[in-house]
């Protein structure tokens, strides 16, 4: 799905979901250089404020990108900025629930402002915050049809 800034409208919502494993954790850790014990480690997890080991909240926030890249506003979005605020930690095995919605609009700019929110599988925030999308161009999605 792809949404130049003509085809959005305040309050359109979408959502990517995913299961956060602890393959997810290590190949973050890999990945990022983050090797916190908190997060690999179950006996840190342990006696961490937690209890248990705990996902990189950076991971978790990424789900975010997924929703932007694929779904809102879609393929050519690029992500020019993103507050967040991190509610509750993720554990693994925790499904998360990642949303965008359109909160504001800005045509003469290019510029769409999503509320972004991820939720566990309680239905309890574990990430809030607002998002800055460039969505693509027209002349991108002409190109494409073509």
């Amino acid at each position: 799905m792809v949404n130049s800034i003509h085809n959005l409208h305040i309050g359109q919502c979408a959502e990517f979901k995913k299961t956060l494993t602890d393959n997810d954790v290590a190949d973050f850790a890999l990945a990022s250089g983050d090797t916190n014990p908190v997060h690999l480690d179950e006996s840190a997890g342990r006696d961490s404020i937690f209890g248990q080991r705990v996902v990189h909240g950076i991971l978790v926030s990424g789900l975010i990108s997924a929703v932007i890249a694929n779904k809102l506003p879609g393929n050519g979005s690029i992500y020019l900025g993103q507050d967040l605020k991190f509610i509750k930690p993720t554990f693994i095995g925790d499904t998360i629930t990642a949303t965008a919605e359109v909160i504001a609009i800005n045509c003469e700019k290019n510029r769409v402002r999503l509320k972004t929110t991820c939720t566990n599988q309680h239905g309890d925030k574990v990430i809030v915050g607002e998002a800055v999308v460039l969505p693509p161009l027209e002349k991108a999605l002409a190109e494409e049809v073509n």
